[in-house]
Parts: C-alpha cells; sequence; structure tokens
C-alpha cells in the first residue's frame, strides 16, 4: 500500500444521507458524494461512508456486551461540549460508561457505537 493517501471506513446504514448528515456534523466534514444506496463524508483525510442495507437492524445492548468489529474514537477538548453537541445531532448515550471521566461511549443514529475521548 505505498500509494494509499486517504482511508476510507464504510458503515451499514437504513438510511445513508441521514447517517452521513450526523457524521458531517460531528466531525465538521461534509457531504462529498451521495447516491440513493451511498452517501460519504469527507472530514480532512478521512472518508466515511453509509451504505444502504435492506433489513437493517442497529445493534442492541451495551457496545461492550457483545461482538463489536469496530468503533471510531474521536478526540476533543471538551468532553462534556462533545457529549452535548453529538445528543442534540442524534448520538445516544450508551448505557455502559466504564471511564466517563475519560471517555463517552455513545452510539451513531444507526446504533454504531463511538466514543469521545479526551
Amino acid at each position: 500500500m505505498t500509494t494509499a493517501s486517504i482511508a476510507a471506513i464504510n458503515l451499514d446504514s437504513a438510511d445513508p444521507r441521514a447517517l452521513a448528515t450526523f457524521w458531517a456534523g460531528l466531525l465538521d466534514g461534509e457531504i462529498a458524494f451521495e447516491t440513493p444506496d451511498y452517501c460519504a463524508v469527507r472530514a480532512g483525510s478521512l472518508i466515511l461512508g453509509a451504505v444502504r442495507i435492506e433489513g437493517f437492524e442497529p445493534a442492541t445492548g451495551s457496545s461492550f456486551g457483545g461482538s463489536r468489529q469496530m468503533h471510531l474514537d474521536i478526540t476533543v477538548d471538551d468532553l462534556d461540549s462533545a457529549e452535548v453537541e453529538a445528543l442534540a445531532l442524534g448520538a445516544t448515550k450508551d448505557p455502559h460508561q466504564p471511564a466517563p471521566e475519560s471517555h463517552r461511549v455513545m452510539r451513531d443514529p444507526a446504533g454504531h457505537p463511538f466514543c469521545i475521548r479526551r
């Protein structure tokens, strides 16, 4: 991979546009590409895509209670303000908070876990 300069992460969803809008807001990014089945957000050198999956079902329960294939960590200056912003954009707070003084476990509108941390 000597020529790779941008990495893309794709998340399954029932509504790619809604999920991309959430992530664009949270990451101060912009929607860079959109079709009915795929929507990509560019935030710096990161491309985060939302892919329509028919019959998509969000994960349930705590993000630490079962298999997690992957989750995103987002570093912020002010943990409390970042949590308020994420919630206002449509995130939910995961019931399991192992170290809320250093990071908060959240879920995006499609149910994917992510952490905001200082």
